[in-house]
């Protein structure tokens, strides 16, 4: 990949799984978070140093309520944040 990026979440609405795609350029701290209405934090996918390329995760948020959740990516000086609905 040429630039950092989180692809958008599928599915999504998801009951209770849903997969996150990103891409990171060069090796790098990879923080992918998830968070509630209130700016929570709730779970934390990823918090460390990945190889550059396309990588994907899945969510299981079988333990969570339904609602809207945000899944948040940071890496380097990229942020990008975008909502969940998670439906049950």
């Amino acid at each position: 990949p040429e630039e950092f990026g989180l692809s958008r979440a599928y599915p999504n609405p998801f009951n209770p799984v849903t997969t996150l795609r990103f891409a990171i350029p060069i090796e790098a701290e990879v923080y992918l978070s998830i968070y509630n209405l209130q700016g929570r934090e709730v779970s934390t996918l990823i918090s460390g140093n990945m190889d550059a390329g396309y990588h994907s995760i899945v969510w299981d948020a079988n333990s969570y309520a339904s609602g809207v959740y945000f899944v948040q990516m940071v890496a380097q000086e990229f942020i990008n944040t975008q909502k969940l609905m998670l439906v049950k």
